[in-house]
């Protein structure tokens, strides 16, 4: 099965949402959602495991940061995180189904599987590919954890699957190329650790390489110079174009 990933270099994707740096609108929220689709970005966000398993948009490990209360996400039920709001704003904690329901493939998304360990992951990315079912929108999932993107490529993802990556190692380097050889479909790399002989080989295969996170003018043109697009925060891409 040929899996096409080279949109992911047409528009740049908007870092958990196109929020606002945590002041008004909070990342990985729905409001930060509804303002890339208004702005035309691609979205990237992070999936999180409920303690039911059921994928969550959020990003750390714990609800400290954003929600300022203790505790692990996965040992909450959906339900019960759902209840939880971000930075003390309106918005709450919303399943990977309500992101899917409000963009309805008006932008395309890139979305990390956020992984533990292979036992504690099992049946992750089948939930995630059963979700995404009937959705006619571009989707490229991705993550730092091999074991989640052997399981995604095992269970046949229709879409794009790619390496979240960063390192200026030969070891680091050693284990990226072992990911690779999974047959991914593009990398998404920490800018500053570009140039590298690992993603130069890649990009000579025409493997699309995507950057994270860009934040000012500084790492907008090092990625241009270095890879196909980038994944940015912080500000407009439109208003500080050259």
């Amino acid at each position: 099965m040929t899996v096409d990933a080279s949109w992911i270099k047409d528009i740049p994707v908007a870092h958990r949402g196109y929020h606002d740096l945590n002041q008004k609108v909070w990342e990985n929220t729905l409001s930060a959602f509804s303002r890339a689709v208004e702005a035309g970005f691609a979205i990237e966000c992070d999936l999180q495991l409920s303690s039911d398993s059921v994928p969550m948009v959020f990003h750390d490990d714990t609800l400290d940061r954003l929600c300022n209360i203790p505790g692990n996400v996965r040992e909450r039920t959906a339900g019960e995180l759902g209840l939880l709001t971000i930075g003390g704003t309106a918005d709450r904690i919303p399943r990977f189904k309500q992101l899917l329901d409000l963009v309805k493939g008006k932008v395309p998304l890139v979305i990390e599987l956020k992984g533990q360990s292979a036992e504690e992951d099992d049946g992750f990315a089948e939930t995630v590919l059963e979700i995404l079912e009937g959705y006619t929108g571009k989707v490229a999932l991705m993550s730092f954890d091999h074991h989640l993107l052997k399981d995604l490529k095992r269970a046949g993802s229709p879409y794009p699957v790619g390496l979240t990556a960063m390192g200026d190692t030969p070891e680091e380097f050693f284990k990226h190329d072992e990911a690779m050889q999974l047959g991914l479909n593009f990398i998404s790399y920490h800018w500053a650790h570009l140039p590298n002989s690992f993603i130069e080989a890649q990009k000579s295969r025409g493997i699309p390489v995507i950057t994270w996170t860009v934040r000012d003018e500084k790492a907008r043109a090092h990625t241009y110079t270095h890879a196909d697009q980038m994944t940015f925060e912080g500000f407009d891409p439109r208003e500080s174009a050259a």
